[in-house]
């Protein structure tokens, strides 16, 4: 069972961390950013969340 939930975490991250890259490279994230210099948060959100989803996969797919 965990192996399942763990593919599932490697999945969701990634779909998480691609949705967050697309938010920071979004038209209204480069205005944003033109003008206060900062990203959106959602797109830090996504992008880091993903990644930590990814790690949890992985390590729960490797457990034995």
């Amino acid at each position: 069972m965990g192996k399942i939930i763990g593919i599932v975490l490697i999945i969701a991250g990634v779909a998480l961390a691609f949705w967050g890259y697309n938010e920071y490279d979004s038209a209204s994230s480069q205005i944003s950013r033109a003008f206060s210099g900062d990203a959106p948060m959602e797109a830090w959100v996504g992008m880091v969340g993903g990644a930590i989803c990814v790690v949890m996969g992985i390590f729960s797919v490797l457990k034995k």
